[in-house]
């Protein structure tokens, strides 16, 4: 359960720490105070979307952490993140936001995504909001509720998986599927573009040892000119010596003195660079006679480049990337041109997968059928708490094409009144029969989830009364099997809490703050009647208000 959550710079809420108790927790105040602050601060730290617009005016940065207790090593998305609680239970979320938008996320002290404190966060703490009623009456969420409540994760995976099957084959005719003449407009085009590609003869790796022949042979009779140059340099010509007929006779000198104190280091050196010299003239007579310049091949390597060039405009950055595309362009001419066998075959596949969809979807279904015997029985009994007795509530089935999500629609259906039709909701349903009918279903999807707190941001919206204390007492006996957290404005829910926090705007240096306070029996008796009588509270008021708390006391004493 959620035991603490402490917030920083949140909108008006300058800071504020909420101990908040197991069983029933009420929030009251003012309209505006900033009762739905605190929700969009717990939305925020369990991985909720945010805005800069949060913080507080003038701070950099907003700051929300929530401490959980009780919390099991195998929770969903726990563990699958690489985190768990500590060695008591407990496990402290944080989410830091900062002006510039960025976000820091922990758990227990260690950073995590957004997404990932989102994933741990929805298995902690579940927010039903004031316009959840809108949910109910979009049709196509009422399989999604049912599949919620009947579990059929298992009938629902092995349709998803034939039916994505079917989906793929279905799509792989359709690529196939043309007209006589835009095929015959594909296999030219094809045709075309092979027969171009392949004159072209491409080779892998051609284009960079194409360049690089051009580069030599544009410069080829400054390459031949430095060749010579050097090549005269070492090895001379008819009327002067080059460097290795110097060094040879260099070496001749020293030969006869060779073996005295100081002359054999020089004379080895010598005899070493004549041996190099004498490989460096070899290796540049060899390239200066190897080097076959002409400009009729210049010429040949210059179209060679520009054909390249052209070619990579329409079918590649690279040779590579246009011989891939050559590659495609066959395959795709085979499949044309073998199309119709093809079809035959994918035909076959096709007719077997349906057949499959079909028995696989009717499974599914019947597993909805039987989910919702189980949860009419369920809500029905729920609405009989909520003082609904004579609304009768239905799941209505309707066959449909093939989807991803099954081969039937889903609908549910009320009766207002005795002796009505079974109709949709949303052309049946008040305001008030809205919230407690979401009421009923969330309670009733509830009871199959680990989740162990419940946060109701003014769901008795449109409910007064009878009506209001019967959902009062609703989730009092909720609050028995999971920690409630309830923001509202009528007595009877605030009565009905076995805490009652009372959220309060002031001014303090010309700044808006909001405090969240504790309240003990004669301030919760204060709220009451304030909230019963609005801002005049009299005796009778408060009279009226500790009857009713005496009530819910006496109430939550028989659970």
């Amino acid at each position: 359960m959620l035991e603490l959550l402490h917030i920083e710079n949140i909108a008006v809420i300058e800071e504020a720490d909420i101990q908040f108790h197991p069983g029933f927790n009420a929030l009251t105040g003012e309209t505006g105070a900033g009762k739905s602050i605190v929700i969009d601060a717990m939305g925020a730290v369990l991985g909720g979307r945010t805005s800069r617009d949060l913080i507080r005016t003038g701070a950099s940065k907003a700051f929300v952490s929530a401490e959980f207790s009780n919390v099991p090593a195998e929770l969903p998305g726990l563990a699958e993140s690489g985190f768990a609680p500590d060695e008591d239970g407990n496990l402290l979320l944080q989410r830091e936001i900062s002006a510039e938008g960025k976000n820091v996320c922990r758990v227990n002290g260690r950073p995590l995504t957004v997404a990932q404190l989102r994933q741990i966060g929805a298995e902690l703490l579940n927010i039903h909001g004031q316009h959840d009623g809108a949910q109910l009456l979009d049709e196509e969420q009422h399989g999604a509720y049912l599949d919620r409540f009947g579990r059929t994760e298992e009938p629902l995976g092995a349709y998803q998986k034939i039916y994505q099957q079917m989906a793929k084959l279905r799509a792989e005719m359709n690529a196939l599927q043309m007209d006589e003449a835009e095929k015959a407009r594909r296999v030219d085009s094809l045709r075309f573009q092979i027969g171009e590609l392949e004159r072209a003869e491409l080779e892998p790796g051609e284009e960079e040892e194409l360049n690089a022949r051009r580069n030599l042979l544009r410069n080829g009779e400054k390459y031949l000119s430095s060749l010579a140059e050097a090549d005269y340099c070492l090895s001379g010509d008819d009327d002067s010596a080059g460097a290795v007929s110097a060094l040879q006779s260099a070496a001749g000198a020293l030969a006869g003195v060779q073996d005295l104190e100081g002359i054999s280091d020089v004379y080895e050196r010598l005899e070493s660079l004549q041996s190099e010299a004498y490989d460096l003239a070899e290796t540049v007579r060899d390239l200066r006679s190897s080097f076959d310049f002409s400009p009729e091949e210049l010429d040949a390597a210059e179209s060679r480049a520009d054909q390249l060039y052209r070619l990579k405009r329409k079918y590649g950055a690279t040779v590579e990337d246009m011989l891939d595309y050559l590659d495609q362009c066959r395959k795709e001419l085979d499949a044309i041109e073998t199309a119709e066998d093809t079809l035959i075959f994918l035909e076959k596949k096709l007719k077997k997968a349906e057949a499959e969809v079909r028995t696989a979807g009717a499974a599914l279904t019947a597993a909805r059928k039987q989910a919702a015997l189980d949860l009419e029985a369920r809500i029905q009994q729920e609405l009989r708490d909520l003082d609904m007795n004579r609304v009768r509530f239905s799941i209505a089935f309707e066959e449909k094409e093939a989807a991803a999500d099954g081969c039937d629609v889903v609908r549910f259906l009320m009766s207002a009144n005795a002796g009505e039709d079974l109709k949709p909701i949303a052309k049946i349903a008040s305001g008030g029969e809205l919230a407690r009918i979401m009421l009923a279903l969330k309670n009733v999807l509830a009871e199959q989830e680990s989740i162990g707190t419940l946060v109701f941001d003014e769901v008795d919206t449109g409910v007064s009364g009878r009506a209001a204390q019967k959902v009062a007492e609703k989730l009092a006996q909720v609050s028995r099997r999971k920690q409630v957290l309830c923001v509202t404005h009528l007595p009877q829910l605030a009565a009905m809490a076995d805490t009652h926090f009372s959220v309060e705007k002031g001014e303090r240096k010309g700044r808006t703050y909001t405090q969240v306070v504790l309240l003990d029996r004669e301030r919760r008796k204060a709220e009451l009647a304030r909230i019963t009588g609005g801002a005049k509270v009299t005796e009778a008021l408060l009279e009226s208000a500790g009857e009713l708390l005496d009530n819910a006391e006496h109430y939550r004493a028989g659970l």
